[in-house]
């Protein structure tokens, strides 16, 4: 080949061991742990979008208590904005979490009980693959 690249005829031949393993290189573990921003980066996203609609949520509700304060003649009170603004964060945070856990609690319940829908899919997917091993000319009773 030109440029002096080797082919794999041409490469001198390497001796092996045990499984295909080239002997005297060092082969970690199959799998590596990843850096620590790979492991963690659905953490992050989810932290950052927290922080910035959290961010948001304080700015647009401080303009919108200033514009009302100056409307009504009055100065605006960080002592009567903060209360205000952690109490309409927390009366988010509780809908939003008493929606997630029931969903997520809720829906593992059900499931483990076998609900109709799951055993529904179950016995359709049995129904399937008998009907494939039918068609193949195999006796799903017999394994």
């Amino acid at each position: 080949m030109a440029g002096g690249s080797t082919t794999a005829e041409t490469r001198p031949t390497e001796s092996r061991t045990d499984g295909g393993r080239r002997a005297g290189r060092h082969e970690g573990p199959p799998f590596r742990k990843p850096t620590w921003p790979k492991a963690y980066s659905f953490a992050l996203v989810t932290g950052a979008l927290f922080v910035f609609s959290w961010l948001g949520q304080f700015f647009f509700q401080l303009t919108v208590e200033s514009n009302e304060a100056s409307q009504h003649g009055q100065s605006f009170a960080w002592s009567e904005f903060l209360p205000q603004f952690l109490a309409s964060t927390f009366e988010n945070w509780q809908s939003e979490f008493l929606q997630l856990i029931w969903q997520a609690a809720g829906l593992a319940i059900f499931y483990y009980w076998g609900s109709s829908q799951s055993r529904e899919s179950d016995d359709r997917m049995e129904a399937k693959l008998d009907a494939l091993l039918r068609e193949r000319g195999l006796d799903p009773d017999q394994p």
